[in-house]
């Protein structure tokens, strides 16, 4: 597998599109904000979760559309390095072909989510790399600046409230020591099996066209990744599933929580976010659904529910089990199923 990484950054900025916002006046208090914000996020969320960072203090970085591109293009290269492969001559045209086509398809997808993404936490590190460009929470500043401007939302307020989901998911990924290594294995597992099977291909059109034909989504389970997987990279999806419903929900269960008595507004940011996202229309539901995003976003409220159930039964922080040991990690089906999960790890 090889990727044309140049062409992939040039079609993802061409569809990332102009900025108007970034180079306002509107745009100047973001660094100082959220330079402020982060180690005030990273505080509460400490003291809402117990987690505690073994990776030092959080680091804010506020960068553009074709920032959080370059940054992800980095991540992608640190995830794909065990199986890029080199060509020789031979295979030269061959190899260029499936370079671009690669490079056309990423650049298409990261170009699409540069305009919505408004931040994130870099998890995937590389040891041998210079940790100081690594380990950053990003905010991505044109998208935050629109979405204010957009839905009239108090900058401040919004913006700690940003940083109280992103430090979340920091304190997760660097305060659980067997977290970022699980889930790197589990993505480890489904890169191995990436080859081309065109039975595979096929059986993968026919189940989508016989499922349109019974009226029923056939991308509801997970997008194109899940339609084409092998029945063992399904298996991988489903754990996959499982662990970032369980993270999401209990980063929303989190920051609602730590927001208590510092963001007043965070129910409405909440709900119109939500909204934003079940109101997508036309080329952006059609991309949603093709990446998986809106089975993504069905699992994170499947993962709100069961961190409500356990809690229901077994009181606040329940969750924290489960950090204890990997094996105490629910399944997607558990996620569904809270009681089975219960059933199969006692209480603390």
């Amino acid at each position: 597998m090889s990727v044309d990484w140049e062409l992939a950054r040039r079609i993802a900025v061409k569809v990332a599109g102009e900025e108007p916002l970034s180079q306002s006046y509107l745009g100047n208090s973001l660094h100082s904000d959220f330079a402020r914000f982060t180690p005030q996020a990273e505080e509460l969320v400490s003291i809402e979760t117990g987690l505690f960072s073994k990776d030092g203090k959080a680091r804010a970085k506020v960068i553009d559309r074709a920032g959080w591109i370059d940054a992800n293009i980095k991540s992608f290269q640190r995830l794909l390095r065990p199986i890029l492969v080199s060509e020789n001559d031979e295979g030269r045209a061959e190899s260029q072909l499936t370079k671009k086509i690669a490079a056309t398809e990423l650049g298409l997808v990261l170009g699409w989510m540069s305009r919505r993404v408004l931040g994130q936490y870099d998890l995937l590190l590389a040891e041998d790399e210079d940790r100081d460009d690594q380990d950053y929470v990003y905010y991505v500043g044109p998208n935050i600046l629109s979405v204010e401007k957009k839905f009239a939302f108090p900058p401040q307020q919004f913006r700690l409230w940003l940083a109280l989901h992103e430090l979340t998911h920091r304190s997760q990924f660097t305060g659980v020591p067997w977290l970022r290594p699980h889930f790197l294995t589990l993505v480890n597992g489904m890169l191995d099996e990436v080859e081309p099977d065109p039975e595979r291909f096929k059986d993968g059109i026919k189940y989508l066209y016989d499922e349109r034909r019974s009226g029923r989504d056939p991308l509801g389970e997970g997008g194109l990744a899940a339609l084409f997987a092998s029945d063992k990279q399904r298996g991988l999806l489903e754990s996959v599933g499982g662990m970032m419903s369980l993270v999401e929900g209990h980063g929303d269960v989190t920051m609602t929580r730590a927001a208590i008595g510092y963001v007043e507004h965070a129910p409405r940011f909440a709900r119109v976010l939500q909204e934003r996202r079940n109101g997508a229309k036309g080329f952006a539901r059609m991309m949603q659904k093709l990446m998986g995003i809106e089975a993504k976003l069905a699992q994170y409220q499947a993962g709100e529910e069961f961190i409500a159930a356990i809690e229901s039964q077994r009181g606040n922080r329940a969750v924290d089990i489960i950090w204890s040991d990997v094996s105490h990690l629910p399944s997607l089906k558990e996620i569904r199923d809270p009681e089975a999960w219960m059933q199969r790890v006692p209480a603390i």
